[in-house]
């Protein structure tokens, strides 16, 4: 039997490895970029058309390379980075591995523009499938330009894989803000199709800040920066009036890399607990600086998702430099003791703190700990864990009071937003019971809890006029006669809103109502060319907008039904939705902004109805084709059968 096992052509190895570094135009933008930036460049501009698809084009005017060099940076793990296995784990530049040039190479047309400040002429290199076609002396200022043309041009099943051209652009937009955050002191561009999306000048990362977001962040931003041995946090976040629904402008940098970390953001969103909804997003622009010895970057071929050597201490940091920029700049609630002067009379505040008190004060371990600089992480664990719960047996002791009335807490106290008509509470079986008629009861032997999704709609029947009763303002109780449904009702006005978005697709239009007095709506340039995308479909919708400007948008006209005055709301939500779903590949674009829709437009939780809308909800509900589940699969209301309560009283 012959030998089975041979090496790969270079040509294909370089394509196998490109995969993983270049996966769409913004993957190679995100390389060229940080090149440039490593090569100490002050000016960087990047030129894009058709997406990337046609050309990416970087040009800086960093250091430039030799004729030698220009051959070389195309060769697989050819780098000017390391040296030993030592370099690797000293890291502070933004490429190292060799093989951002190579796996370009490999996938598209590129045309190399070179030189140096000591040469006289640069370096023009054309490849093309990782071969060098023509090498020649050319005249090109001091720097480097790059162009790739046609990318995929040699693999037309990976070309057929990438999306529109909106959602590249997007990609691109991305990557493209993420290192010129990192680098506020640079000049960027970025010139799409020969139209400039962006113009950024040299200064502060504030500045940076609000030429990428807009200035309506300008008196929005707290100050983060803390210093320590460890590490150091500098950055901003934003207000918590400034917190979105979906996540957006969220970044965090180490060593000023990008990185993705659901447990440093995990530590960020505990610093705003209590300060924002929980279904609410802050901005965050946070630098972290530390040894590169205690970061491992080298565990993806993108680099964003990084190791540290003690994650808990960089956790801890981040959280405390969070709440302490929030609270210095009076974010957070603080109590006011000096007005009530009761205060004032406590033993606490009268007692003189005596020379014997503040001597055993200072020879405890906890002040000890405390006053040593940087040691607040290593407090010995309590002797007597438990020493603070031992009492808790009290807590069910006959004769103890905890302060509340029971008698008054089970008498019926009016719900909330319910104390201008005051009620007696009536028991919800008693409702049911008295309200349905026997007869209606089919007597079935199915599962005692079921979710709706698992019967015929035709079993079921919403009691016809039988009263209906909110629960903390969230949930509908309507009794049926096979016992009650239980409605989330932002879940069930969600079902009731997709359905009838989806209409739209068959050409029915919903309505639009004229606004006599267009409003006018500034964008972001990445939201601008979304809304450039969407603007076909938002008018099947009943949305009339129409472009006015740079990054401006008229908003023309909007759904009848919609509330006036909220238009520039509706917009900015909208979109931010809306790219919350962009990573879903499974979704159409008219899927994801009706799903957008739906969920913007739904009635929420703790939103008080009338008798009225809580039955025109329920019916509008079970006119949908498919009623008992959302769009995304959540169940829109659960089902209690009769037999199954009499069981819970053993009748």
């Amino acid at each position: 039997m012959p030998d089975i096992i041979q090496l790969l052509p270079d040509n294909i190895a370089n394509q196998i490895a490109a995969g993983e570094v270049i996966q769409r135009p913004a993957s190679a933008v995100k390389e060229l970029l940080e090149n440039a930036v490593d090569a100490g460049a002050t000016e960087i501009r990047l030129i894009i058309q058709d997406a990337g698809k046609a050309l990416i084009q970087v040009i800086d005017n960093g250091k430039g390379m030799s004729e030698t060099d220009a051959r070389m940076c195309f060769e697989r793990h050819a780098t000017s980075k390391i040296r030993n296995i030592d370099d690797l784990f000293h890291i502070r530049t933004m490429g190292f591995r060799g093989e951002a040039l190579a796996s370009v190479a490999a996938v598209a047309q590129v045309v190399l523009r070179t030189r140096r400040d000591i040469d006289e002429t640069g370096t023009s290199l054309e490849i093309e499938n990782s071969t060098v076609i023509r090498q020649e002396p050319v005249a090109t200022p001091v720097g480097t330009s790059i162009a790739m043309k046609n990318l995929f041009f040699n693999i037309p099943a990976r070309r057929n894989f990438l999306k529109s051209n909106a959602a590249e652009t997007r990609h691109i937009v991305d990557e493209f803000i993420r290192v010129a955050l990192s680098f506020p002191e640079l000049f960027f561009s970025l010139t799409s199709n020969g139209t400039e999306m962006f113009h950024l000048e040299k200064g502060t990362l504030k500045q940076r800040i609000v030429q990428l977001f807009g200035n309506t962040y300008n008196s929005k931003l707290v100050t983060v920066q803390e210093q320590t041995d460890y590490l150091n946090i500098h950055g901003f976040v934003g207000k918590p009036d400034a917190a979105k629904k979906t996540r957006g402008d969220q970044y965090f940098f180490v060593n000023n890399r990008f990185i993705r970390s659901p447990y440093l953001n995990h530590a960020l969103m505990n610093a705003y607990q209590d300060l924002i909804a929980p279904d609410s997003f802050p901005l965050y622009v946070l630098f972290i600086d530390l040894d590169p010895a205690q970061v491992d970057i080298n565990v993806h071929p993108t680099k964003q998702e990084i190791k540290f050597e003690d994650e808990k201490i960089v956790y801890a940091f981040v959280q405390a430099a969070v709440k302490h920029a929030l609270a210095q700049f009076s974010i957070t609630p603080t109590l006011e003791f000096d007005l009530d002067p009761n205060i004032q009379q406590l033993d606490a505040v009268n007692k003189p703190f005596t020379e014997d008190k503040q001597a055993a004060a200072a020879s405890s371990q906890l002040y000890q700990n405390f006053t040593q600089k940087h040691q607040a992480w290593s407090i010995p664990p309590s002797e007597k864990k438990d020493a603070g719960l031992k009492h808790w047996k009290d807590f069910y002791e006959p004769g103890q009071s905890s302060g509340i009335d029971q008698s008054s807490a089970l008498s019926g106290s009016p719900l909330p937003g319910t104390e201008g008509n005051p009620k007696p509470f009536e028991s919800l079986l008693d409702q049911i019971r008295t309200k349905q008629p026997a007869q209606n009861y089919s007597g079935e032997t199915d599962p005692l809890l079921s979710i709706y999704g698992m019967q015929p709609k035709q079993d079921l029947r919403v009691i016809e006029g039988a009263p209906m009763l909110q629960l903390h303002f969230t949930y509908i109780v309507a009794p049926t006669n096979r016992g009650y449904i239980l409605v989330q009702q932002q879940l069930a006005h969600e079902r009731v809103l997709y359905e009838r978005f989806a209409a739209t697709a068959t050409g029915k239009s919903v309505p639009s109502q004229r606004s006599l007095f267009p409003q006018s709506i500034e964008l972001s340039a990445q939201d601008t060319a979304l809304m450039a995308d969407l603007i076909p479909d938002l008018e099947t919708l009943g949305y009339l907008i129409e472009p006015s400007g740079n990054q401006s948008f008229l908003i023309m006209g909007t759904p009848a039904d919609l509330e006036a005055g909220n238009e520039k709301n509706v917009i900015e939500q909208l979109l931010e939705q809306f790219k919350h779903f962009s990573g879903d590949l499974k979704f159409s674009r008219r899927e994801k902004l009706i799903r957008s829709l739906s969920w913007q437009q739904a009635i929420k939780a703790g939103t008080a109805l009338t008798d009225q809308e809580m039955r025109t909800l329920v019916q509008d509900l079970f006119q949908c084709r498919q009623h008992n589940v959302t769009a995304g699969g959540s169940p829109t209301y659960i089902e209690f059968k009769k037999d199954y309560l009499e069981q819970l009283f053993k009748r």
